[in-house]
This record gives structure tokens, C-alpha cells and sequence, in this order.
């Protein structure tokens, strides 16, 4: 009989390169442990974990997976001195592989089912067991030397997988101690509470930070289960109770975890760092902290010292890549006011120079460029109002004028530079990291803009006038063409016509026509959070022109001024947005009806003429709707929102 391919049953990331490790005949034994033919499980390729649920898992089924796994293991033992052949280990580690799937599997039948029963836990707890038995030899003899090889690291994606499942069905904040499984365990393995299971997983966590060096998916994958393990609430309280934890915290370095200085790695130090955070500011301790931040300070240490000559060379790259790419994920850690001023009183002023000053030499390089703009756009983030300062403290102030020095510096160098082939990486990813930073300190509600004015510091007008030079430096094409771009553009002019309006206003008509132009792109686009944004900004400008230009004798703000004169510039722009609108509402399915009823509103007020006039128009050009088109639009006109 042919054989019957498994590989389908398994991500895609997991997946072997050949038939030959995970494939099955029907004439093995082995093939009965499941009530399913397993011609039935091939042919419509269903998910392993709802075949088992359907299958109806027994103890004779959990019988013939301990069986298999008992030889294997004992195979992969034997296999660990230096007399094993590395072929037939691997293949081994394939079978196991797919073993370790099978029973990760199993366990997850209790969280999709959502009951649990004595019997299953104890066959859980049997073939747990077996598994972690499996770790301790899958890091010692002859397997310590194999890291490099990918059968050994499918073996353990497979294990962190187990581990995952297992965490959510029997360790944790929502898995009820078991005890049956806890139970079996202890007889079995002497692990009978959750503490001395979780040092089992940390032990794991750690041997595989230590170990892999290249493997960035093992890396991301271990360091998914360390984040998970961490952001619990009773988990992360256990997690601090571990030694193995307690080492990784105080040792935090390349020296102790290798991959961290691996740039294939680099992106995964922020998801380390941000763990390590978390960890950290669950003590709440400011002694801790600061002990943690001695590696990083030891960094900008050296960077300070550093001329102006050396600045370019590699050391300090990638000293600039990884400090940044760590900062970031302690940043994202921070959660509260208190966590967040432990960090805010490291960096500023002492350090803050040398952000500056990596920005200005190395603008042209996105490697370093990106990771140190995107550090600065978590720093100003207001998230949980974490950024809350003190009445009589300056600090908001002092951010948002170090946000403007950097995108200065930044956007001065980029725009100077020609353009390359791959623009989005080297241009386009830059400015909307940037649109981002300015958009969330304008928005953050830290700070008094209208003290830079009133003492004439340009931080604010400088802040604003780079960034409007970024966007008009990006074709109206390629901003809706990339979706990151897209967002933060947009978002950009949503908290600019809701808080800065005046700086709009008094920009050049051609330039005031094209934002207004993309605005009403915007609004045509199928992202309803977009369009969104784009109607608010809409709805902003037409209150302003209702409320100092209709409604007054005459503009007297200079913005009002110049609204005017753009307006009478371009008669047609007003009239043509609300013809854009009314075209979405009425002939379109949108799900964010309400927020585009809002500008019509707002639009309708200013020049009942208009409507009139574009209602004319609207009933002429659908002469089929003729009769019914007047019954719709005086409905709208009920279910615009009160003025």
C-alpha cells in the first residue's frame, strides 16, 4: 500500500524536506492507536488536534504513543554517543518530532473541548512525562554538538510547542491545578506543583538562548514561550521564585546568550529585552533596575566617548542597532507612570546625546537608522498614561523638544539624499516611522504647545515644518501604495487638523490643495479606519471655516485669512469633498457611516447653497432613482448628527 504523508498536518515552518522523515505505512501497528482510517485523515487534510477531539482519544490510543516513544527514546539515547550515525539520528529526531506534535496535540484537546475529566488528565500526564524526560537528553553527548542541524531544531520547535500547550491547559492563570496529572507527575518525575514545572521550561528557555546561535526561528519561537511564560500574572510572579531566572536577568549579555550578538538575531533582542522588562518592573524595584541597566550603560558609555571620526565604523553599528533594539523592548515594558519615569530619568538628559547623535551620522543607513526611530516612537508613546508628569515638571516639554532635535536631524539628511532603488526601505520606512513619533507626542497629552510660541522656541514649527517636507516629498501614489505609509500619513493629518490646524492654513494653496487632495483619496480608499481618520480631518477643517468664516463678519485670524483666500483659490474643493461623501453613503457599503455623516454635516453648514446644488446634481444623474432619491436624502438629513 503507498505510504501516507503526514507533513500536512503540521505549520508549515515545521515541515521536513522529504517524505521520508515523517511518513507512515498502513501497514504499521502503530497506525491502529487512532479509531480514523487514516485514508480518511489524509484525503481531507483536516487539523490534527480536531481529528484527535473527533477520534475520540483512549488510554489504548495513549498506550501505542508510549510504546512508539519508549523505542524511539531509547534509539535517540543510544544515539548520543559518539559511536551514532548522524543520518540515522536524524531521522530519528524526525520521528520524534512528530511524536512530540501528536501529544502537544493532545493536550490541547482539553482547551478546545473546554472539559477535563480524571482519566484524561492522567493519560496527559503519562505522555508528558515521556516528553519531559526526552529533554533531558535532547542537550547532552553527542546532541549538544548538533544545534546546527535542522532535525534537531524541528525537535525542538516541537518541544516549545508542548510546552505551550501544556501551559495553557495545566500551568497558569486560567488552568486549574490539576490533581490527577500533578499527581502522576510527582510519582513519576517528582514535579508536583507549577514552580518546579516551570523550572523545567525555564531550564529549556535557557539552554536554547545559550545554545542556538543561528537558528533565528528557534530563537523567536523560545523566546514567544519566555513572553507568554512572563506576562502572566501568576506565572511571572512564579518566575521570579526561579534561579535560572534570576541568572538570566543579571546576565543579560552576549557573553551568557550568543545569539544576542548574531544580526540575523537582532530583532529578537527586543522581544528578549522586552520579557526581561517585564520581568523586572513586576519587583517594582528601582535597585533592580538600575542593576539591569548597567550593560546598557556600559554601551552609551563607551558610544559618548567615541570622536566624531569613528562614528562610522562597524563597532560602533552595531552597538548603535543592538542598544537601540534592547532600549526598545525595556520601553515597551514599561506599563505605568512609575516604570516609565525609572526609564525616562536613565536616558534623559545624560544619554539623550547620543541618540542625536547616531541619527546624524547614520541617516543614511536604515539599518542603524530604523531601530533607533523606531525606540524614539515607543519612548513618546502615551500608553496606559504613562507619560504623566507632575504639574510644576518640565519633562514633557523637554521630550517633545529632543523629538524635535532627532526628526530634524533626521529628516534634514534623508531629503538631501537621492533616491535608490529600494526607496522603501531606505526612504519611505524612515519618514513613516517619523510621521509616527511626531503623531503620538502631538497627540500623547504631555504637552503645552503653546509654550513654544509664547517663549519663541521653534521645537514645534520645525518639528512640523520637516515633517510636512517628508510627506510632500512622497508621490500621493506610493503613499497609498504602501499600507505602514499609509496609516501613519494619515494619522499624521488627523492630529494636525484636530490640534495644529493653523500650521495647515498657513502653508502655500498648492501644497494646502494637495493635502485636502489626499484627504479626499483617503476617503475613497477601502480601509474604513482610514476613511475614518480622513473624515475626522474633514470635519475638523469645516468646523474651523463654519466657525470663524460663516458665522463671522469677516476673517480676522491670520488662518482664517488664508482658509479664505484657499477656498476662493479653488471654489470647488468644499463641494467636491461632500459630493465625494455623499457618493460613499448612498452608494456604497460602508461600516463607518456615522463618522463620514459627521463632515457632510459640518459641510451642508457652511452653504446650504451647496447642498442644494449638489443635490440638483446628484437626482439628475441617477434618473432611474428619480422618484425614491429625495425620500433617501431627507432621511440622511434626519440622521445627521445635532450640529
Amino acid at each position: 500500500m503507498p505510504p501516507v504523508c503526514l507533513m500536512n498536518l503540521f505549520p508549515k515552518s515545521l515541515k521536513v524536506s522529504s517524505h521520508q522523515d515523517l511518513t507512515l505505512s498502513r501497514r504499521d501497528s502503530h497506525m491502529t492507536l487512532l479509531r480514523i482510517p487514516w485514508t480518511m485523515l489524509s484525503f481531507f487534510k483536516i487539523n490534527l488536534i480536531a481529528f484527535l477531539t473527533f477520534a475520540g482519544f483512549s488510554m489504548k490510543a495513549a498506550a501505542c504513543i508510549l510504546s512508539v516513544l519508549w523505542s524511539l527514546f531509547c534509539m535517540y539515547f543510544r544515539a548520543k554517543l559518539p559511536l551514532g550515525d548522524p543520518n540515522d539520528l536524524s531521522v530519528i529526531e524526525a520521528k520524534l518530532t512528530w511524536i512530540v506534535h501528536i501529544i502537544a496535540a493532545i493536550l490541547k484537546i482539553k482547551q478546545c473541548t473546554g472539559c477535563s475529566t480524571e482519566s484524561q488528565e492522567v493519560i496527559d500526564a503519562e505522555l508528558s512525562a515521556r516528553v519531559l524526560r526526552l529533554i533531558s537528553a535532547t542537550d547532552s553527548g553527542l546532541h549538544s554538538l548538533r544545534y546546527g542541524e535542522l532535525s534537531k531544531q524541528r525537535l525542538d520547535r516541537a518541544i516549545l510547542t508542548f510546552f505551550q500547550h501544556f501551559r495553557k491547559s495545566y500551568v497558569g492563570d486560567q488552568a486549574m491545578h490539576s490533581s490527577k496529572l500533578y499527581a502522576r507527575l510527582s510519582e513519576l518525575l517528582g514535579l508536583h506543583d507549577h514552580l518546579l514545572l516551570l523550572n523545567v521550561i525555564v531550564g529549556k528557555i535557557a539552554t536554547n538562548l545559550k545554545c542556538y546561535t543561528e537558528s533565528e526561528d528557534v530563537i523567536d519561537h523560545t523566546l514567544s514561550l519566555f513572553f507568554e511564560l512572563a506576562s502572566g500574572y501568576m506565572t511571572g510572579k512564579l518566575l521570579l521564585k526561579l534561579d535560572t531566572v534570576k541568572f538570566i536577568i543579571a546576565n543579560h549579555t552576549s557573553e551568557h546568550f550568543p545569539f544576542l550578538v548574531e544580526y540575523r538575531c537582532s530583532r529578537s533582542r527586543t522581544t528578549f529585552f522586552y520579557t526581561i522588562g517585564w520581568l523586572i518592573f513586576t519587583e517594582d524595584s528601582a535597585v533592580k533596575f538600575k542593576s539591569a541597566m548597567e550593560p546598557f550603560l556600559r554601551v552609551f558609555v563607551s558610544l559618548e566617548s567615541t570622536p566624531d571620526t569613528m562614528l562610522r565604523s562597524d563597532a560602533v553599528k552595531y552597538a548603535l542597532i543592538g542598544v537601540m533594539r534592547d532600549l526598545r523592548g525595556i520601553a515597551m515594558a514599561t506599563n505605568s507612570r512609575r516604570n516609565y519615569a525609572l526609564l525616562f530619568d536613565w536616558l534623559y538628559p545624560k544619554h539623550m546625546a547620543v541618540l542625536l547623535k547616531g541619527i546624524t551620522h547614520w541617516a543614511d543607513t536604515p539599518e542603524v537608522s530604523t531601530p533607533l526611530l523606531k525606540f524614539m516612537a515607543e519612548f513618546v508613546l502615551n500608553k496606559a498614561q504613562r507619560l504623566t508628569f507632575d504639574s510644576s515638571s518640565p519633562n514633557g516639554i523637554l521630550l517633545f523638544r529632543e523629538v524635535s532635535k532627532l526628526l530634524v536631524a533626521y529628516g534634514s539628511r534623508i531629503l538631501s539624499l537621492p533616491n535608490v532603488a529600494d526607496i522603501y526601505a531606505f526612504k519611505y520606512k524612515g519618514i513613516w516611522i517619523s510621521l509616527t513619533i511626531l503623531s503620538r507626542a502631538l497627540a500623547g497629552n504631555y504637552v503645552n504647545f503653546g509654550v513654544f510660541e509664547l517663549y519663541g522656541d521653534r521645537a514645534l514649527a520645525d518639528a512640523l515644518d520637516i515633517a510636512l517636507k517628508m510627506t510632500l516629498s512622497v508621490p500621493l501614489a506610493d503613499i497609498l501604495a504602501y499600507r505602514k505609509l499609509t496609516k501613519a500619513y494619515f494619522t499624521f493629518l488627523e492630529v494636525l487638523f484636530s490640534n495644529h490646524i493653523e500650521f495647515l492654513l498657513n502653508v502655500e494653496t498648492n501644497t494646502f490643495m494637495h493635502i485636502i487632495g489626499s484627504l479626499e483619496s483617503g476617503l475613497k480608499g477601502l480601509d474604513s479606519s482610514i476613511s475614518t481618520q480622513c473624515a475626522s480631518a474633514v470635519d475638523n477643517l469645516a468646523a474651523y471655516y463654519f466657525n470663524n468664516i460663516t458665522m463671522g463678519e469677516a476673517p480676522t485670524l491670520p488662518a482664517a485669512v488664508m482658509l479664505a483666500r484657499h477656498i476662493a483659490e479653488c471654489p470647488r474643493l468644499l463641494p467636491e469633498i461632500l459630493r465625494t461623501l455623499f457618493e460613499i453613503v448612498l452608494f456604497e457599503d460602508c461600516n463607518n457611516q456615522w463618522s463620514l455623516s459627521r463632515p457632510m454635516l459640518s459641510l451642508i453648514l457652511i452653504s446650504e447653497q451647496i447642498f442644494t446644488d449638489l443635490k440638483a446634481q446628484i437626482l439628475g444623474s441617477q434618473w432611474t432613482s428619480i422618484n425614491v432619491f429625495p425620500c433617501v436624502l431627507t432621511n440622511l438629513w434626519l440622521m445627521l448628527p445635532a450640529a
